[in-house]
This record gives C-alpha cells, sequence and structure tokens, in this order.
C-alpha cells in the first residue's frame, strides 16, 4: 500500500475512534479491571457489615477504635502496543495474487490497526506507549498522552515498516532478481518478539492493555507471552495473508525466507504440495491459539484483506457485551 493511501486511511481514525473508544478500551477497561485497578480512598470508622479484612489495624490501634480502608476503581490505565517491524511483516508476498484483493503487506495492516487502537485509547484518556522490534527492539515510546505523542507513535510506525509498499520491493514469492538494501538486509535477522515482550514488562509498572500485533513467524516468546499476560490484559492480534491459506497459481515458483534468506523452488501445480502448504498454515494457526489461550492472552486473526475497524469493532464489542454480562 502506498505511503499515502495509509495515512489516508490513518487520517479518518480521528472520527472513526470516537464510536469505538468506549468499546475498544474504556468499557474493556473497567470489566478486565474489576477488582484490580483500584487505589486507596479513604478510611472510616467500621460498621456492622464491613468486611474484616478491610480493617486498618493501624490506625484503630491510635484511636482505640476499628476503622477499615475504603479503595476506589482506578481511571488512570494505560495501553501499550507492539509491533512487528520485522522482514516477514514487510514482505508483499501474495499481495496482489487474488483477483479483487487490496495490494497491502502485514505490516500495513499492523499500521492500520495500531493507529486505530492509539486514536481510541487517545479518546478514552488513556496514556500509550509503543514498543517496535524485529531481531532487537527498534523504538520505544514510553507511556504518555495526546495527539502529538500518538501521531509520533504511527509516524515512527511508518517510517519502521518502509512507510508503504512503494518504497519497499516485494520479496517472498519472487520471479526476478531484486536489490536488498543494506536496512533490508541488517533487519532480516529474525524476529525477536520476547525481547520486546520483556521489554514491555519493564515498562509498564501497573496492569495495562497490551496488544500485541505479528505474524508470530518467529520462536522462543511463549513464556514471555504468559508471563506479560499475568499482569496486563493481553491481546494477541496475528496479521496474516491469502497466502497462509493457498498457494496462487501454477508453475514453478521460488521462495524465499525474508528472516534467513533461505530460497527454494516449489511446484506450484502439485495438488499434494498445496495441500500440505494450506494443512501446514492451518495446524501453525491452531498452536498459536493453543498458546495464547493456555498463557491467558486473547487471540484475534486478522487477514490482510479484512477490514481493519469493522474486525476490530466486533472483536471489543463482543468483549465488552461478555464480560458486561459477568458482572
Amino acid at each position: 500500500m502506498e505511503r499515502y493511501e495509509l495515512l489516508r486511511k490513518i487520517s479518518t481514525f480521528p472520527l472513526v475512534s470516537a464510536g469505538l473508544a468506549q468499546d475498544i478500551l474504556a468499557g474493556n477497561f473497567i470489566s478486565a479491571f474489576k477488582g484490580e485497578g483500584i487505589e486507596f480512598n479513604e478510611v472510616r470508622r467500621y460498621e456492622s457489615g464491613d468486611d474484616v479484612h478491610s480493617i486498618d489495624w493501624n490506625v484503630s490501634a491510635r484511636f482505640g477504635t476499628p476503622f477499615v480502608k475504603l479503595y476506589r476503581e482506578e481511571r488512570e490505565l494505560s495501553a501499550a502496543i507492539v509491533l512487528d517491524c520485522s522482514a516477514s511483516m514487510r514482505s508483499s508476498a501474495g499481495a496482489g495474487f487474488f483477483r479483487g484483493e487490496e495490494l497491502i503487506r502485514p505490516c500495513d495492516q499492523g499500521i492500520l490497526a495500531a493507529a486505530l487502537l492509539a486514536f481510541s485509547a487517545e479518546k478514552a484518556g488513556q496514556r500509550v506507549c509503543g514498543v517496535f522490534f524485529d531481531h532487537t527492539i527498534t523504538r520505544l515510546f514510553p507511556l504518555h498522552r495526546g495527539r502529538a505523542h500518538i501521531l509520533a507513535i504511527i509516524n515512527a510506525a511508518m517510517n519502521q515498516c518502509g512507510g508503504g509498499l512503494s518504497e519497499r520491493p516485494a520479496a517472498g514469492l519472487r520471479q526476478g532478481k531484486k536489490k536488498q538494501t543494506v536496512k533490508e538486509t541488517e533487519s532480516a535477522l529474525g524476529s525477536n518478539l520476547g525481547a520486546a515482550l520483556s521489554g514491555l514488562k519493564q515498562v509498564l509498572k501497573k496492569r495495562s492493555l497490551v496488544v500485541v500485533i505479528s505474524d508470530f513467524l518467529c520462536i522462543k516468546w511463549e513464556q514471555e507471552l504468559a508471563e506479560l499476560a499475568r499482569q496486563h490484559d493481553v491481546i494477541a492480534l496475528r496479521i496474516m495473508s491469502p497466502l497462509d491459506s493457498k498457494i496462487p497459481g501454477n508453475g514453478l515458483l521460488r521462495l524465499e525466507d525474508r528472516e534467513t534468506g533461505l530460497r527454494m523452488h516449489i511446484n506450484a501445480g502439485s495438488e499434494s504440495f498445496r495441500q500440505a502448504w494450506s494443512r501446514w498454515h492451518e495446524e501453525r494457526a491452531l498452536l498459536w491459539e493453543s498458546i495464547c489461550r493456555h498463557s491467558g492472552a486473547s487471540s484475534l486473526t486478522l487477514s490482510t484483506t479484512d477490514d481493519a475497524v469493522a474486525v476490530l469493532k466486533h472483536f471489543f464489542g463482543g468483549r465488552r457485551r461478555r464480560e458486561g454480562g459477568l458482572r
């Protein structure tokens, strides 16, 4: 997707987020942090029916009569966005191979999702932090609020991911030689999601909403996700492309792993290979969902052909209705 097209879509999000902030963040926080996001308010004399566990023994001893602590639900909550900017996310493999689908890379869809979440957090009055990574953490924005902060995060995300399809050569399914830039070569060393999650854990001191946006084509992140989910409300947002379900076309195709540089030729017309390809991606998706479920993180898949606004609105709206019914 062209950079100006990304900016055109993102420019509408401040208006869209006005109707989504309650579902995406505010309402979600009220239910997700019930009994967790609380802070001390005051003490008062003990009354019949009060929980004895709330008695403040120090104050009670000082005044010679029982006093209890009162708490209030904490509204000063925050949101964190973790965005994968690795080579596999920047690949345009599969984009445009299927008729009627928009030419968009996984990282472009990730930027759109991140921008919508950031604007919604700002609309809800929340502080936002951003973490971008490839083989290491490349940018970290500390918790802050305000439109200027949100715009800085979005601009950095576009710069980290190449800013648009026209500024980055297509890769993945390749039919001819492409010249790689030095920056591409340096960043094509893998995806260190585990390091990004560990780094974020050091930044967030209070329970927060964490959205991890990645294709999850990496290893050694499961433990870090589980540790983060024990302290925060974590949502794993997996970006996929149509290529993850089927191989387009026929004949001989050359595939290249953008993370390792490994290349191989395959016969796209082979029915057995096409079935094996689809089966592997399906099993990987099921394994990812299982890891998220066991770690305590929520999972959501967003295709590069999806409307990010519609998918996120449906997901967070559903969470709010489910959680609201449990109250």
